[in-house]
């Protein structure tokens, strides 16, 4: 399993599951951050689907999400390299299965989410798992690893 600042600095694009279009809610405020740090931001939300925030797409699915980004990749093997959840934790066990279907690399469970079967079922598949942490506030402790 690699390190929180490892995993930061090895990434480039991140699924933003349960991006919000209010600038409000962290999920919008961690995705802006992180954007403006050198990431690439794709949304995940059904019911933003086909629109865009913060200048970025908004699928209604992971799936859809690695499908748009395999298309349009320039470079071989582009992927998806975390998968950053605000949901709840009962939604994670599918989210964990998403995320091994498309090869993603990390399952990041945002502040107060933590389902360890989730958890558990990724790390079996190689995923590196983050769990109850904020992206955002781990790349500011770490320095900006991006």
């Amino acid at each position: 399993m690699r390190s929180i600042p490892t995993i930061l600095k090895d990434s480039k694009t991140i699924a933003v599951v349960g991006l919000s279009n209010r600038p409000e809610r962290a999920s919008h405020a961690v995705a802006a951050y992180l954007q403006q740090h050198g990431y690439r931001i794709l949304g995940v939300n059904p019911a933003y689907a086909g629109q865009e925030i913060l200048g970025v797409p908004v699928y209604a699915s992971l799936a859809q999400a690695a499908a748009a980004l395999e298309d349009a990749a320039l470079e071989d093997g582009a992927r998806i390299d975390v998968v950053d959840c605000f949901r709840t934790p009962d939604a994670m066990l599918a989210l964990a299965r998403e995320a091994v279907d498309i090869g993603a690399r990390c399952l990041w469970m945002q502040l107060g989410v933590v389902n360890q079967e989730a958890a558990d079922l990724a790390v079996a598949a190689g995923l590196d798992v983050v769990m109850d942490r904020c992206m955002k506030i781990e790349h500011a402790h770490s320095g900006g690893a991006a």
